[in-house]
């Protein structure tokens, strides 16, 4: 608030813009409509500084998700190239949701979407046919988007179990986090265990420890940029730690810690354009494909719909009735943004929800977005500083993250049986199994199973039968091969 009333300030009687200046100011208003949303270009532009800080650790955070899994043979896709795909799909996004969709959102890799691509699709196809299937993603959230089918799909799944999948999918990143850190692995007589030996040890574990309690702190302290701040703190102290006390390479995983030996390069876009549309149906069959892709238009577009009517809200952008201002134009920018992701093999974009720290900070429209757009692009320049962070310093916001959406549990009905076993299992097997996919067809079998057992069909929607059946198909492959 204290922003935006200083915001307010800077356009007035008193203020004396130089030649031009204020024809400039004036078209900007016109465009992005900054006086009727009580803004002013300052404003915009510290809240597109503050957005960017507050979700520039993706481009750090993403290639090491992506990198850190391997595709049906074996290929690992290049921290490099990644660095510079998931620069330039969130530069280009945020660009286009600044123009088209006049909203001051940033957009990029979601997390958890992509861990579904390399968790999930890459296990079993190659990495452009799981980057095809998140190009199909984006177009069906385009046609989802402007078609009016969304209402449809919303009124399917009971509410309850898509707060259910933020969970579970919160659940999952930071389980993934805890593993590639080295603080959670195979046990030898259980499951899982407390670090590889039943204790935590090595200076890797170390330092994750430090990065996720400094990353927790700054957090709670509500410091701009602290995952971001945190990642780069543990980095050096990775690098200090790594060199100082000889740690084999090995020890750290995809990336080992050290001085990077320059800062600035020509971005690589090897990986732009490498996306096959339809190979992914032929190498893993046609279920498993049709399930991620099922997956992926289901958890980016209701994350994406959540995180809108939240930024919106909080900018105080939504009428008396609830409704956000050129909803469907920024929808479709959403969906198009993720086939954007795709396209540059950086995974599915999505509106992220760090948005709100640049709305505290006075944004309020696309011009917002613009800022924090260019910034982004800047990065390009800068991919590497992204080849020294190791696993033990971006595993932290995973665990970080995953902790804030497990917030979404409150929202489920836990008195209700009908949807709390539902939920649950939905919660609990994304870990467990280590698969989105597995989670989300038990919840949801487990919900039709309990309304046709309790003769209350019609309490389902006809679609969830559907979609019922099909995850019935998928987990009863190979369920009687032997």
């Amino acid at each position: 608030m204290g922003g935006h009333r200083a915001a307010r300030s800077w356009v007035g009687p008193a203020s004396s813009p130089r030649p031009g200046q204020g024809r400039i100011v004036d078209r900007l208003d016109r465009f992005f409509g900054l006086r009727a949303r009580g803004s002013t270009v300052a404003a915009e532009v510290r809240g597109g500084v503050t957005t960017f800080v507050a979700m520039a650790y993706i481009v750090l955070l993403n290639p090491i998700i992506l990198a850190g899994a391997v595709d049906v043979t074996g290929a690992r896709l290049s921290i490099p190239q990644l660095t510079t795909a998931t620069a330039l799909a969130a530069a280009v996004s945020t660009l286009l949701m600044a123009v088209v969709g006049n909203a001051p959102f940033g957009v990029a890799a979601g997390l958890g979407l992509n861990a579904v691509v390399a968790y999930q699709a890459a296990p079993h196809m190659t990495w452009p046919q799981a980057m095809g299937l998140v190009v199909l993603e984006g177009l069906a959230i385009v046609v989802l988007a402007v078609s009016g089918a969304r209402r449809m799909i919303m009124n399917a799944i009971p509410l309850a179990l898509k707060h259910a999948i933020s969970v579970g999918i919160g659940l999952f990143i930071a389980l993934i986090g805890l593993v590639d850190a080295g603080f959670v692995a195979r046990g030898t007589g259980t499951p899982v265990q407390l670090g590889t030996t039943g204790h935590l040890s090595g200076w890797p574990v170390t330092v994750f420890c430090f990065g996720l309690l400094l990353m927790i702190v700054l957090y709670a302290r509500r410091v701009p940029g602290a995952i971001l701040i945190s990642i780069v703190a543990t980095t050096v102290l990775a690098i200090v730690v790594g060199t100082a006390f000889a740690v084999d390479p090995a020890q750290w995983g995809v990336v080992a810690p050290r001085v990077p030996t320059s800062i600035v390069s020509a971005p690589d876009f090897g990986l732009f354009g490498a996306f096959d549309l339809f190979g992914g149906f032929a190498t893993a069959g046609a279920l498993t494909a049709t399930v991620v892709l099922f997956t992926l238009v289901l958890s980016g577009f209701f994350d994406a719909m959540g995180t809108i009517i939240g930024v919106s809200d909080e900018a105080g952008l939504v009428d008396e009735q609830g409704r956000v201002p050129r909803l469907g134009a920024i929808l479709t920018v959403d969906g198009v943004s993720a086939a954007i992701g795709g396209t540059a093999s950086a995974s599915a974009n999505t509106v992220f929800v760090e948005s709100a720290a640049g709305v505290g900070e006075g944004a309020r429209t696309g011009l917002a977005s613009l800022v924090t757009g260019a910034l982004l692009g800047l990065t390009l320049l800068f991919t590497p500083v992204t080849t020294v962070v190791p696993a033990a310093a971006a595993a932290p916001a995973l665990v970080l993250v995953g902790a804030l959406m497990m917030t979404q549990a409150r929202n489920v009905p836990w008195t209700d049986l009908d949807l709390a076993i539902p939920a649950f299992l939905t919660i609990a097997l994304m870990p467990f199994t280590y698969s989105i996919t597995a989670g989300l067809g038990a919840g949801l079998i487990a919900y039709v199973a309990i309304k046709l057992g309790r003769g209350r069909p019609g309490d389902a929607h006809p679609l969830l039968y559907v979609v019922a059946a099909m995850f019935v198909a998928f987990f009863s492959v190979g369920l009687f091969d032997g």
